[in-house]
């Protein structure tokens, strides 16, 4: 049976990790856009589809990082991105 539920559309994403990624760890997520926030790195991109999402998930363990959030901001495509907005 066919869960549309789980089914993962490509989409722009934020992931929140905790702490300060250097250049290397950085360096494991080409297509994401990074920022410092309060402490925490904040990666922005566009995720192709489920596998890819669970790719990005596996290097984030891999490199024993702490994810903190993990949000999608739209389901529109690469053409158009724009930064997501925070609510503090």
């Amino acid at each position: 049976m066919h869960d549309d539920r789980v089914a993962t559309l490509p989409g722009l994403y934020t992931i929140r990790i905790r702490g300060r990624l250097g250049d290397t760890a950085l360096s494991a997520f080409p297509s994401m856009r990074s920022e410092l926030k309060s402490g925490e790195t904040v990666l922005t991109g566009f995720v192709e589809d489920r596998s890819a999402l669970f790719g990005v998930l596996a290097q984030i363990e891999a490199l024993d990082l702490e994810l903190i959030e993990l949000r999608e901001v739209s389901g529109r495509s690469p053409d158009s991105q724009t930064p997501p907005h925070t609510h503090s």
